[in-house]
């Protein structure tokens, strides 16, 4: 997975559809790590959120972008890592939300790992249930393909959006944009 955001614009329902795509590509590459790489793209990120009509998931991550460059780089990177990396509380790691021992834990990794297996993909910097990776991937892929592992992963991405918002970190808006994704393609093929 490369956190790349290719936008795919227009007004009839096969693009809203990519719409909601593009969203959680946004979504995947604003919990990614601030690398070099990854500023220089924060611009594209923008600029592609400001093409969006006005609605809570543009003013929500929007937002988050304002947030980010609001700061320096090396401040929101120090924040970034505290907030991710350093916290057992709140990291990028699905399983650590649902899985009681070790056990259910493995057995949770092999259902994301044969996910990314089951459309032709390999985790290998990450674990598979990495949120940035797996949200990318899904922004790929048809609702119907995609829609199964994140109702897989709606629990425990509420687990780490709360986690968030009662540390009071920004992030929490990307996590209420994904589930709001989540519940609008539930409702769809229902």
């Amino acid at each position: 997975m490369n956190n790349t955001v290719a936008p795919t614009l227009g007004t009839d329902a096969s693009q809203r559809l990519h719409r909601a795509q593009d969203v959680l590509q946004v979504c995947a590459y604003l919990l990614s790590y601030p690398s070099e790489a990854w500023w220089v793209a924060l611009d594209e990120v923008a600029a592609l959120i400001a093409t969006w009509a006005e609605s809570p998931v543009k003013d929500s991550l929007g937002s988050v972008v304002e947030y980010i460059t609001s700061q320096t780089q090396r401040d929101y990177e120090d924040e970034y890592v505290r907030v991710f990396d350093f916290s057992g509380n709140t990291n990028m790691y699905l399983t650590s939300y649902d899985a009681t021992n070790a056990e259910e834990q493995a057995a949770e990794l092999l259902v994301y790992k044969e996910f990314y297996q089951k459309h032709g993909y390999e985790v290998v910097r990450e674990l598979p249930d990495y949120v940035p990776a797996l949200l990318e991937l899904c922004s790929t892929l048809a609702v119907a393909e995609a829609l199964p592992i994140l109702t897989h992963s709606k629990a425990s991405l509420a687990v780490l959006r709360q986690r968030l918002i009662d540390s009071q970190q920004v992030q929490a808006f990307v996590l209420d944009v994904i589930l709001l994704v989540i519940e609008r393609w539930e409702g769809a093929t229902r």
